[in-house]
């Protein structure tokens, strides 16, 4: 089961926290802290049943944050030793003293209290990066092989993405955290072709902070899905495609989630609402000014972050500055009533607390403000079923799984695709459809909410590469919801947008 990995607490940790901590406050720091890290990471692609990539990489480093006369430092190292953590100190008050020259304002972080020695381990149990390569390998060709010999495929990729990460934590406050979580994406994906045309489709599963045992059949039937694929590829090959027009949506979770994450999620960073990343990501539509105001979709609309999530990718027990965990809303009853926030962005538009989004993708990396697993909340009680919301529809489209996206720099006009689509007609499905494309404003799209399923359409949903920042840093974040009914949306025709 899982539990903190002892040859990573066997490192000198207390005395590299000494050194850092000591050595910052004596040098007239306001507020230090250390994290220390190891990341191993797992690549493994497949193409045809064959071999074509493999990785096993670790990182393992120290990173040094502090703030010093109203200005911020930090400094990364390799070196686990003391001469080496006394030189990234330093580095990180210069750094802090030659960015003072160009700040706007001084920097002051929200208060946190002191947690002392506390400990977080994610819920896995085999940990995915201790599984020899053979047997990766002989699960995905077993996996591959099985779709090649089925008829109309012709050809297969699979990928496994497979994490560990062990973080140590200390800061002048007296917090010291000791964490481990793990990560875990694995994809299949089919391609069929005829005379003229192709289709391909993947596996719907998300991935997840659970362990290998996720690929064993602990929550996700594999095996089954991958046995439908080769009969939904060929009905998808031979669909009709799409009239383009308007038309009721009941959108998976396997969907549903992207556009939560770029609509909503990336909206509601309160960096990015008050334009710090306007450089590199974009701004956001929903701006400070507006927050209590602001009707960012219908009353059923109920959105929260939280890190506190089982099995979230962006689950942890405390962030990168020391905060605890912790859920908040960001959407209650249609309107914006909250942000994620840092310490400092919390401190600078007055809101109090951090809500603990801060995260460094590597020791070698300063902390910044990340997205936490952002999630709509299901329909109370039992009912409706994803088949409810199908028979309540005239005409419209069943979208599953996600596929490619498209969104502007303020997060408020976006079109987004998918991997399988199904014709309702008279509240049944009749077909599969191609070339589907969804279109609106973010306002618009979340006004139309009309219906809910109940928690057992839900589904954590995620990405394990969300990026942001410069330098630019990726994070892992969940996104959960369950089906959702949406009136009136506008439906393109990729093909004929794309002139084919």
């Amino acid at each position: 089961m899982a539990s903190l990995d002892e040859v990573f607490l066997a490192l000198p940790l207390e005395e590299l926290d000494a050194v850092a901590l000591e050595r910052a406050q004596s040098k007239g720091a306001s507020a230090a802290e250390i994290r220390i890290e190891e990341l191993r990471e797992q690549y493994l692609v497949l193409r045809d049943a064959s071999v074509e990539g493999t990785s096993d990489d670790v990182e393992i480093g120290v990173g040094v944050r502090v703030v010093i006369d109203g200005s911020m430092g930090f400094s990364g190292t390799v070196e686990l030793t003391k001469d080496g953590v006394a030189r990234a100190v330093d580095f990180a008050i210069e750094a802090a003293r030659v960015t003072a020259k160009a700040r706007g304002r001084r920097v002051e972080l929200a208060p946190e209290p002191s947690y002392g020695l506390v400990e977080f381990v994610g819920p896995f149990e085999i940990d995915p990066t201790s599984v020899p390569l053979d047997e990766r390998v002989g699960l995905f060709t077993a996996w591959s092989e099985q779709l090649l010999l089925a008829p109309g495929i012709d050809h297969v990729t699979a990928s496994l993405h497979s994490v560990n990460e062990n973080k140590h934590f200390a800061n002048l406050a007296g917090t010291v955290a000791n964490q481990r979580r793990v990560r875990i994406h694995p994809v299949i994906e089919a391609l069929a072709l005829d005379e003229s045309d192709f289709e391909t489709m993947r596996t719907t599963a998300p991935p997840v902070g659970r362990g290998y045992e996720y690929l064993l059949g602990s929550t996700w039937d594999f095996e089954s899905e991958i046995a439908s694929m080769p009969q939904l590829l060929e009905e998808k090959l031979s669909a009709p495609s799409v009239e383009p027009g308007i038309y009721d949506l009941v959108i998976d979770p396997t969907n549903l989630w992207l556009t939560i994450h770029e609509s909503v999620g990336h909206a509601t960073e309160l960096d990015r609402a008050l334009g710090y990343e306007a450089a590199y990501a974009g701004t956001s539509f929903a701006t400070f000014d507006q927050l209590g105001t602001l009707r960012y979709g219908s009353q059923l609309m109920h959105v929260t972050g939280d890190r506190v999530t089982p099995y979230g990718l962006a689950t942890v027990g405390f962030d990168d500055e020391g905060v605890k965990a912790q859920e908040f809303d960001l959407v209650k009853d249609g309107v914006l009533v909250g942000y994620q926030l840092d310490r400092q962005i919390a401190q600078e538009a007055a809101l109090g607390r951090s809500n603990g989004c801060a995260f460094g993708c590597s020791p070698f990396m300063s902390p910044i403000q990340r997205m936490a697993n952002v999630s709509l909340k299901p329909a109370a009680g039992v009912g409706p079923t994803t088949q409810d919301l199908i028979a309540g529809v005239k005409n419209g489209i069943y979208i599953v799984g996600d596929k490619s996206w498209s969104i502007d720099m303020q997060r408020y006009n976006f079109q987004f695709t998918g991997q399988r689509f199904f014709l309702i007609q008279d509240g049944k499905i009749v077909s599969q459809l191609r070339d589907v494309a969804y279109q609106a404003t973010t306002t618009d799209f979340w006004g139309s909410l009309v219906g809910l399923g109940d928690r057992s359409t839900y589904l954590l949903g995620g990405a394990m590469n969300c990026g942001k920042g410069q330098p630019g840093q990726v994070a892992p974040v969940s996104h959960g919801c369950p089906s959702a009914l949406f009136s009136n949306i506008r439906v393109l025709n990729t093909k004929q947008e794309s002139g084919r």
